[in-house]
Order: C-alpha cells, then structure tokens, then sequence
C-alpha cells in the first residue's frame, strides 16, 4: 500500500542572519514593523512540504505519490526525486507559471521569518484526487498538507469520500484559511500534524478546545523541536517522545517533514506510535544536521545507531529490520 503526499512543491532560497531577531524589535513599535536583515549567504535548494515528505519516504523504500502542482521550470527537480523513489507521475506541470518559492531567513536562535509564493501551486485545486487513486493507488493513507487552500479541501474530501485515511496537515496555511475551512480540513481525519505554534493557532482558527478536537480526530502529532514530540488521543494518556539529539545545527528548515516521512513510514509498517515517532525524531535531527531539505543520505547502521544513543538499545532493536531492509 502506498502514500498519496498532497501539498506544494518549491524552491527553497535559505540565508542566515548573525543576530537574535528578537533584538531588532521595540515592544510600542510592532504595529508598524519596517525592517530588513542583512544576511551571511544564500544557499537555494529543492524544497515544498510535500515534496519533502515524498523525498524522505522515497529513501526509506515507501514509494510514494506525489500530488502538487510544479512550473515549467519542474523538469530537473522532477529528475532528481524520480531517482530517489518518488512517482511524480500525478503532478500537475504549469504551462505558463514557475515552481512555488520559499524565502526563509534563520537568526542564530533558529527562529525563521519566511515568505511563500505560490506561482504554479495555485493550479493545485484542478487535481483529480480520486482520479488518481484510480490509477497510482490503493493508497494506505492521504496526507493533505499545506498548498493551495482550495487544493488542500478538494483532496481532504475526495479522501473522506472514498474512505481513505487522512493526515491533515495545515501548518503554514493555518495563517490564510477561515474558520469553516479549518474545521472542514481537520474533521475526521486519523492524524493531525502541527507544531507547537500551530496547535494553538489551530485551536484559534477553528474555535474548538484540545478536547473538541481530539474528539474529531484519532492522533493529534505535535512537534516541538528540541522537546521531541508529544501524541494525544481522546480519553488517553499524553505520549512523550524526546528529541534525537543533534551533533550540529545546520539548518532547521525541513525537519517537520522529515520527522513526518518517518512517522507516516511506521504507520504503514504498523508500528506502534511510539515506535513511529522515534524513526520520525532520527530523521528529523539527520535533516537538521545539513543544509536544505533534502540534501541528506539515510543509511541503516548511521540510522539504527541514532536511534540506539538516544532511545536505548531495544528501541534500535525494535526498528532495525526494517529499516535496514528498505534503504
């Protein structure tokens, strides 16, 4: 069974500025903020939510579909996540409009200030979902996440209707959608995927508690950067799930995909959540020790050793066949 990933993919342009941006702003003045950032280098790279969690599924053996809109300019990125076990054969590819851009600017504290233009995503809402489970399918799971916001309600209800299980994934549309919109894409999904920001962002948007919405939902998955990953149910104990650590900090833009790659692997492996969110940790840190989103190798050993530091040795035990078999 295979993985339809639904979401943008873009060109990512990354800089780093030296200081804290925190510093560059007065409390009486945010109202009016005009600022600009001098930044150290500019490192452009393949990137878009989805396409990054198809590249990590690719790595681990998955297979996965590939569902987003791409410019004219798609033909090399194309190439390369073909040769990394991606099928991009439902992408739709604009006549006339360039790949999606990502602006993302990092300060030393890791806090990122971005900008997302959309170009080609905006014809994502003409994709047949259902037409494509026709033909790519059986699909184990939809994972919806963010694109263009009429794409992103298509795909969640032509999911439901043909009752495939749903990952919704918001994230950086949460800032464009309204309350309706956001209610309709979390509703009945199996996961729910935010960070920490985006938890109480949703919570906002749709007007519901935490309760409310694990009643809608079946696994609401929330990362939280350096404090690993917590994973709620209705009527269950919170699950903990601490951080791999990482040997650098590199870049930190990706990580959340990663870790989703691994985390949607183990749930097609059916592993135990648990077992899930530790593969998706020691992606994630492999993704935060290099620069861009998918300019990192998975290895087996390197990966079950990770996962051995900072889990313990039965946890390495536990993942190590297939892992190692996959990759």
């Amino acid at each position: 069974m295979r993985i339809a990933v639904t979401g943008s993919i873009a060109t990512d342009h990354l800089m780093v500025f030296p200081g804290r941006f925190a510093d560059q702003l007065i409390k009486d003045q945010l109202e009016r903020v005009s600022l600009s950032f001098l930044a150290d280098g500019l490192q452009v790279h393949r990137g878009g939510v989805a396409a990054n969690i198809a590249f990590g599924l690719g790595l681990l053996g998955l297979d996965p579909v590939l569902v987003g809109a791409a410019g004219k300019d798609f033909a090399e990125y194309d190439a390369w996540l073909r040769a990394n076990g991606v099928d991009t054969s439902a992408v739709r590819v604009s006549q006339t409009l360039h790949t999606a851009r990502f602006v993302c600017t990092t300060d030393q504290d890791q806090n990122q200030i971005a900008t997302f233009y959309a170009g080609a995503m905006a014809e994502a809402a003409h994709i047949d979902l259902a037409e494509t489970a026709a033909r790519r399918g059986p699909f184990a799971l939809v994972h919806i996440g963010a694109d263009d916001p009429a794409a992103m309600l298509r795909h969640t209800a032509a999911a439901h209707l043909r009752g495939l299980p749903v990952a919704a994934d918001p994230s950086q549309q949460l800032a464009r959608i309204d309350r309706e919109q956001a209610r309709r894409l979390v509703d009945g999904a199996t996961w729910l995927f935010t960070n920490a920001y985006e938890s109480a962002l949703l919570r906002e948007r749709t007007g519901w508690s935490e309760d409310d919405l694990l009643d809608r939902v079946g696994t609401w998955i929330t990362t939280q950067g350096a404090d690993g990953v917590s994973l709620a149910r209705a009527g269950q104990p919170r699950l903990h799930v601490p951080a791999v650590p990482a040997d650098k900090i590199a870049d930190p833009t990706g990580a959340g995909d990663a870790f989703r790659a691994g985390f949607l692997a183990g749930v097609v492996w059916q592993w135990p959540d648990e077992q899930s969110a530790r593969l998706g940790c020691a992606l994630a840190t492999t993704v935060l020790e290099s620069v861009g989103t998918q300019e990192y190798k998975l290895l087996a050993p390197d990966l079950i050793a990770r996962i051995a530091r900072a889990y313990g040795n039965d946890a390495a035990g536990a993942l190590e066949p297939r892992p190692a078999g996959s990759l």
